[in-house]
């Protein structure tokens, strides 16, 4: 599926509703903004729930750092 949005002078857009519901995309949601070959990329930013669990599939320890410094800085 494929949608056209409009940047407003601001640089902000809207991401429509289709897909903020299919990623369960809320008020406040962290996103990641990434330049790809490709274009821009929009990645939801993994949060501390996201980490519970030795079986979570993003329980890397290297990602875990790197998660929890970006929350303790958002702490200070």
């Amino acid at each position: 599926m494929e949608y056209e949005v409009v940047v407003t002078r601001k640089g902000q857009t809207t991401i429509p509703a289709p897909l903020r519901k299919k990623y369960n995309i809320k008020e406040g949601t962290r996103m990641i903004v990434r330049e790809t070959s490709e274009g821009i990329v929009f990645i939801l930013a993994i949060n501390i729930i996201d980490l519970a669990g030795s079986g979570s599939p993003n329980a890397e320890l290297g990602e875990m750092r790197k998660n929890m410094d970006r929350l303790r800085n958002e702490d200070l």
